[in-house]
């Protein structure tokens, strides 16, 4: 009984961390919206984040009359561009849907009246089109609608713009098939006879609204960016509220996180940029980056650019990108348990195509692979039980006298060759991997709309019908009666134990069904275990 209630303290002590990470969440203070400004970097002129152009959520995007929102169609983005500034104004992953029953896309960047996140970028600095005094730049479309056509493997969308002094600009987004990310290149031709000096900018911009996260899905909806120091950290909304960015630093990248999708700006890894952030008066919150300083000769060609990501956390293809951006799949303090859960995991789906027998066949494995260890521990607590008698007398012999007790019981362990911490490392084992399961299911993309078989269409959320927490709960019951109550347990201990597979069963209700769906299996496989190893154990005379 001794394995079970420290499994049992373990898990109520990981919920209880669960408990207290959603209370902090919910107690937080709100960002309060100021306006700020970052401190300047020593090698770039003075442009700071006063220079990147403001659009507050109190104000609509304004276009001439002539002018609308140029479309982009791929096989996997639906994008709308504004032609004042070329900002991306609106984003739908066309194979992630809404609901797992609905046609309508996830649409991850958008601009209404009361929510705004949206993609901006644009040429800032003394000689920039884009400010935040003068306005941006108004740039001309061939056309509103551009498509990925069959067979055709890249897509091009040019947006011409000329300055009052003759320079001509030419933003290009250029979308590839199969992928989520855009490059984004500013081809700026000098016509004039005098140099230019500029440089790009890249910031994504999202109303502050409150965390969606709950206590069984603590998920994170904010900020983050990586420097060469630090490679990855999230900065929440109350952070940017608190304090402005101001990292300078070669390569890097922004990016905003919402569960299972990013978008992210990543300048080129060569160059020196400031990684900034800022609240707007209106309670909108920035992040992104100022590139490197452009000397741009008279009559001299030059071409800036930077790559933007929109799209699920796809972990090979954020690597692709940078080799840092994978991190915003944030596995918590055990990623380097989780990541071969994970990579264990793809190879399963790779075999069978289903995602919950995937989760069943990792469990098979989590337990094949701890069996040693589980068989140790029994036939450890049942050599300790057998020792009760000889502990009892022991006792009745010393009385109080702790330090002779000590070493009595010392001497009787190790003539028996009984170790007393057997029982404890299987499952001081079994609960990083429980938890570093826990954030690869919360965290993976791919089980998102994922199914199982019958009722269970999606293993990323609870069960609907509560089948499996409630199967979850007998199954530990059953676990429990396997194992004698030792004589020596106090009353009220007896009670807890009694009611705790009714609180885990409460509990798990709102956990994901493949976390829930592997708990089960675990469960199931233990009980067998156990059936098997105290069978070898009775033939050898141990109870």
């Amino acid at each position: 009984m001794e394995s079970q209630r420290n499994l049992m303290l373990i898990a109520l002590l990981f919920v209880s961390f669960l408990l207290w990470q959603a209370w902090q969440d919910d107690k937080a203070p709100q960002p309060v919206a100021t306006q700020t400004t970052v401190a300047q970097t020593n090698d770039v002129p003075s442009h700071s984040n006063s220079d990147v152009p403001d659009a507050d959520s109190s104000m609509p995007v304004q276009l001439p009359a002539t002018q609308n929102l140029i479309e982009v169609k791929t096989d996997q983005l639906d994008i709308k561009i504004d032609p004042v500034g070329g900002d991306i104004v609106y984003a739908a992953l066309v194979d992630h849907k809404v609901e797992i029953d609905s046609n309508d896309p996830f649409v991850l960047l958008e601009q209404n009246g009361a929510f705004n996140y949206i993609s901006q970028s644009g040429l800032i600095g003394r000689d920039g089109i884009d400010s935040s005094t003068h306005g941006r730049a108004h740039f001309s479309a061939e056309s509103e609608l551009y498509q990925l056509a069959d067979g055709q493997d890249t897509l091009s969308v040019p947006l011409s713009y000329v300055d009052a002094n003759g320079a001509s600009y030419t933003k290009v987004f250029t979308f590839t098939r199969g992928q989520f990310d855009v490059t984004v290149d500013y081809k700026v031709n000098n016509t004039t006879s005098a140099p230019l000096q500029m440089q790009m900018y890249g910031q994504i911009k999202q109303t502050v609204q409150a965390s969606e996260s709950s206590m069984m899905m603590p998920t994170y909806r904010g900020a983050a960016f990586s420097t060469q120091s630090v490679r990855y950290e999230k900065y929440d909304f109350e952070d940017i509220a608190k304090s402005n960015l101001n990292q300078q630093t070669l390569g890097g990248w922004a990016a905003m996180l919402q569960h299972y999708f990013v978008s992210a700006w990543v300048p080129p890894a060569n160059d020196s940029n400031t990684i900034f952030s800022s609240m707007s008066a209106g309670g909108q919150a920035n992040i992104g980056f100022r590139g490197a300083v452009h000397d741009i000769a008279p009559g001299a060609q030059q071409t800036i650019s930077a790559q933007f990501f929109v799209g699920p956390k796809d972990q090979k293809a954020l690597s692709d990108i940078s080799e840092t951006l994978n991190l915003v799949v944030d596995y918590g303090f055990l990623w380097w348990l989780a990541i071969p859960i994970y990579k264990l995991l793809m190879f399963f789906q790779s075999i069978v195509t289903n995602w919950g027998v995937a989760i069943i066949l990792i469990t098979l494995s989590v337990r094949g692979i701890l069996y040693p260890l589980t068989k140790a521990q029994y036939t450890s607590m049942a050599k300790m039980r057998n020792l009760q008698p000889k502990l009892a007398e022991l006792k009745e012999r010393f009385g109080d006298d702790r330090q002779k007790m000590g070493q009595a019981m010392m001497e009787l362990y190790k003539k028996e060759k009984v170790n007393p911490m057997g029982g404890c490392l299987p499952i001081l084992l079994q609960m990083p991997i429980f938890i570093a399961l826990y954030w690869v299911l919360l965290e993976s993309y791919e089980l998102r709309h994922a199914p199982f078989m019958l009722w269970i269409d999606d293993l990323s959320v609870q069960d609907p019908y509560y089948v499996l927490p409630l199967l979850m709960g007998v199954s530990m019951w059953l676990m429990q009666k396997m194992q004698p109550m030792a004589p020596t347990m106090d009353p009220m201990q007896v009670k807890m134990m009694q009611w705790m597979p009714v609180i885990f069963t409460v509990f798990f209700l709102w956990f994901p069904s493949g976390l829930v769906l592997y708990w089960l299996v675990g469960n199931l496989v233990a009980i067998t275990q156990q059936k098997i190893i105290y069978a070898g154990l009775e033939k050898k005379g141990l109870k």
